[in-house]
Parts: structure tokens; C-alpha cells; sequence
């Protein structure tokens, strides 16, 4: 065990497979170049975006022309996260954009596993994601498919949030199938991630870390 609060940077050393993808949604909208860079020179390995649309979630915060204007300013991997109704009208539009992973809900489609076979055909990594409320059990038939599970860890829509402690509970419970079913999908958490609780997911059993609020409060600090 090794204290937290250090920074993310000495977790990677120790843990070596753990990916951090800092998020968008904490960072200044007028200004993501900056943080952009920020996230390139502070341990960042990939860049979290949520898109949301105001009706799977309340908010709305951006779409394909920002991360087009957004995409030269990087070349930090972009996972895009779709929080919006009928992610398969706009997958496409997304991966031209700049998405290098994009990940849907369960929840928002009726066709995951063509919407999955799509992402795929596109060129780009797949991920899906389920909200607290959701079980790891939905997700059986399509998990030899994707590439990530994305299991919020906060009722998804808004940052800052705390962290539901029962959600990694399926971390775990989605390692273990992983070991059990010889599949290699990753596992990402996101929602209420900062130095307290961070060491609880590392735990768990997670490979992605997403965090917001702390990261750009610093909070965290992240030496590259």
C-alpha cells in the first residue's frame, strides 16, 4: 500500500497497466487548448470527452465541430463518451471528428451489438457503458465484443459528483468474468475519482482512471 495523495504519476510506476483519461467536462470550455496541455504534461494518456444531449442526461455540452476545432491541439487518444438518445445516428459523424475510442451507453440503444459492429467497421475502438443502477449481468452477451466497460461510478450529467461505493462492486465482479471468460476488454471507471477515493478503484480492479474535478482543481496532482 502507498499513500494516494502523492500523485497519479507514482501510481502508474507501481501500476503500470493503469491508463489515466482525464476529463473534459472539469476543464474551462473557453480555453481547451490549454487543457489539452495540461493533460499531455500531467500524466494524462488519453483525453476523456462526454458528450451529452440534454436528454439522456440534463446537460449539453458539446459536439463534433468542437472536437474537429480540438482535435489538432492533441495527439493524446480522444474517448469520446456519447451520453446522448440513439448513439448509432451519430457515431459517424463522431469518428470523423477525431474519436479514437467512442463508447455508448447500454441504456440509450436498442441495438448494441450492431451499433458495436459498426464502431468497429469505423475504424475505432468500442466502448459501452452502464449507469449505477444498471447490472454488469445486461452486459453478458456483448462482452466478448467491445474493447471497454466503462462502468459509471456516479449517475452520469454532471461533475463533481461523489462516488457510489456499491459500482465498484462491479469492477470487480467484471474482472473476475474477464479472467473467467479469457475476454480483453478494459475497464474504466468514471464519477467522483480524486485522491480519496482513487486507491478504492485502483482495488477494484480497474485499468482506465477518468478524472475531472480533481485533476483540473489539482486536487491531484499528476507528474508526467
Amino acid at each position: 500500500m502507498f499513500t494516494i495523495c502523492i500523485s497519479f504519476a507514482i501510481i502508474i510506476n507501481k501500476m503500470s497497466k493503469l491508463l489515466l483519461s482525464p476529463s473534459l467536462l472539469s476543464a474551462d470550455f473557453s480555453d481547451l487548448r490549454s487543457a489539452l496541455k495540461k493533460i499531455e504534461t500531467n500524466g494524462g494518456e488519453a483525453v476523456h470527452i462526454d458528450v451529452m444531449d440534454g436528454q439522456f442526461v440534463p446537460q449539453i455540452t458539446y459536439g463534433q465541430p468542437v472536437i474537429k476545432s480540438v482535435r489538432k491541439h492533441s495527439s493524446l487518444p480522444f474517448d469520446v463518451h456519447l451520453m446522448v438518445e440513439k448513439p448509432e445516428l451519430m457515431v459517424d459523424s463522431f469518428a470523423e471528428a477525431g474519436a479514437d475510442w467512442i463508447t455508448f451507453h447500454l441504456e440509450s440503444t436498442v441495438h448494441a451489438d450492431r451499433l458495436i459492429a459498426r464502431i468497429h467497421e469505423l475504424g475505432k475502438k468500442c466502448g459501452v457503458s452502464i449507469v449505477p443502477s444498471t447490472p454488469i449481468s445486461s452486459l453478458s452477451e456483448i462482452l466478448p465484443f467491445v474493447d471497454l466497460v466503462l462502468v459509471m461510478t456516479v449517475n452520469p450529467g454532471f461533475g463533481g459528483q461523489k462516488l457510489i461505493p456499491y459500482c465498484l462492486d462491479k469492477v470487480s465482479a467484471l474482472k473476475k468474468i474477464r479472467e473467467e471468460r479469457g475476454l480483453h476488454f478494459k475497464i474504466s471507471v468514471d464519477g467522483g475519482i480524486n485522491e480519496k477515493t482513487v486507491q478504492s478503484a485502483i482495488d477494484a480492479g480497474t485499468d482506465i482512471i477518468v478524472s475531472g474535478s480533481a485533476f483540473f482543481s489539482d486536487a491531484l496532482k499528476w507528474e508526467g
